[in-house]
């Protein structure tokens, strides 16, 4: 990979694309997409959401609100689906496993469409991939 960020959608795709490819051909532990606080459109005040992939597993926390957003999301993804869900009593939200056995474009249409739909981010969001 030559670049980590991206600030377009047509960027961002890209960029979650080759990511998702060189973390499959590399068979590292996790792919994680991280947004910049200072452009997820809560001015810095909250932790931006992230999404990691693992293997064929996307793995992301959501509010119950979030979580009812990516179900919906569900819907246009039909060979995604939600695997597991955990809420400790201690977080105040779920962690969400779903099983993505798909191409690394549909994986990357999906972390867009989870980042902007799930998470309501602005369109002109800025993220990085940490972690290949």
């Amino acid at each position: 990979m030559t670049r980590f960020d991206a600030a377009s959608e047509t960027e961002r795709l890209a960029l979650y694309a080759e990511a998702a490819t060189a973390h499959r051909t590399r068979s590292s532990d996790v792919m994680t997409v991280d947004v910049d606080p200072d452009s997820d459109g809560t001015g810095g005040g909250e932790i931006p959401p992230w999404i990691q992939l693992a293997g064929t597993e996307l793995l992301m926390d959501c509010t119950d609100d979030e979580l009812d957003r990516l179900k919906s999301l569900l819907g246009a993804f039909p060979e995604f689906r939600i695997d597991e869900l955990v809420a400790p009593e201690s977080a105040e939200g779920t962690h969400v496993v779903v099983t993505a056995r798909s191409d690394a474009n549909r994986v990357a249409g999906f972390i867009e469409r989870a980042f902007r739909e799930v998470y309501a981010l602005e369109v002109d969001y800025k993220s990085w991939v940490t972690a290949v």
